[in-house]
């Protein structure tokens, strides 16, 4: 029997005028290391979160500099005006690419290495959404929950040709295996939108670790209740998915939006992750 991992990395951040960010990530139940990695910063207004794979640790180094790499393009543009902030979330995520793959290249031992990617920034009262593989990013808006993202996997493709129902793709074999991800080719694909952003909001980052444990309507319940306390809230949903198996790891960012941003405007930072 594998132990278990109970300890949980988290970071709460103090309030900001416009948002407030949280988030945790934990090992889980079986898993015997931490793949995940998350960052936000607030005074940037970005949140990354990054769901690793390959052996010998490359899953925690890829997913470590796709969070890295992507922090350090926005905070050297100093964020973007909103017209350009598609470009710069499609720029940081292919630069990260780049860095994966190019160190995949020259150390044979972490051939194959990859990750998933989701971000989130905010600018001009709109959100810019990136995203590859099967971390996801959810809406939380006046009681409803939407997601945001489209997962880049075979069982998602299924559903897309009417091969198999939302009950058959739940419990699918092959509902793990992404037809995209981040470092596993020289170039990659990475879906980027805008949506516009409401006071009251809150965005939840997850990997699958979270949503293969929790469905939709228990993610509302708990992001409804502890909308005001979002430490608690990513605390609570990371507690949840252990409780219900923890078969992957678990990692979650929260934003919370607090009043309209015409200007990037926020101040404080956090990290936490599954990194060497």
């Amino acid at each position: 029997m594998r132990p278990c991992f109970q300890e949980t990395i988290s970071e709460a951040v103090k309030s900001a005028d416009t948002w407030q960010f949280a988030g945790a990530t934990d090992t889980g139940q079986i898993r015997l290391h931490n793949e995940d990695s998350l960052a936000w910063d607030e005074k940037t207004g970005l949140l990354v979160l990054a769901d690793g794979m390959g052996g010998c640790r490359g899953g925690e180094i890829a997913s470590a500099l796709a969070v890295d790499t992507i922090m350090q393009a926005f905070r050297a543009a100093k964020g973007a005006p909103g017209p350009v902030a598609p470009l710069l979330a499609y720029t940081a995520v292919s630069r990260a690419n780049q860095k994966i793959f190019e160190a995949a290249q020259q150390q044979p031992q972490y051939q194959g290495m990859g990750t998933t990617v989701a971000l989130v920034y905010f600018c001009d009262n709109r959100a810019t959404i990136a995203s590859i593989g099967d971390s996801r990013v959810y809406r939380l808006r006046a009681g409803d929950l939407a997601q945001l993202t489209v997962d880049h996997t075979v069982v998602q493709e299924q559903l897309g040709r009417g091969e198999l129902s939302p009950e058959e793709a739940r419990y699918s074999p092959q509902r793990g295996l992404l037809t995209r991800a981040l470092g596993v080719d020289p170039v990659a694909e990475v879906d980027v939108r805008e949506v516009p952003v409401l006071p009251g909001d809150v965005y939840l980052l997850c990997s699958d670790g979270l949503y293969e444990m929790l469905g939709e309507r228990e993610l509302l319940i708990t992001l409804s209740l502890h909308s005001g306390d979002l430490q608690a809230a990513a605390e609570r949903l990371v507690q949840q998915a252990n409780a219900s198996g923890g078969y992957d790891n678990i990692s979650v960012a929260l934003a919370r939006i607090d009043k309209p941003f015409p200007a990037n405007r926020a101040r404080g930072a956090g990290v936490a992750g599954g990194r060497t």
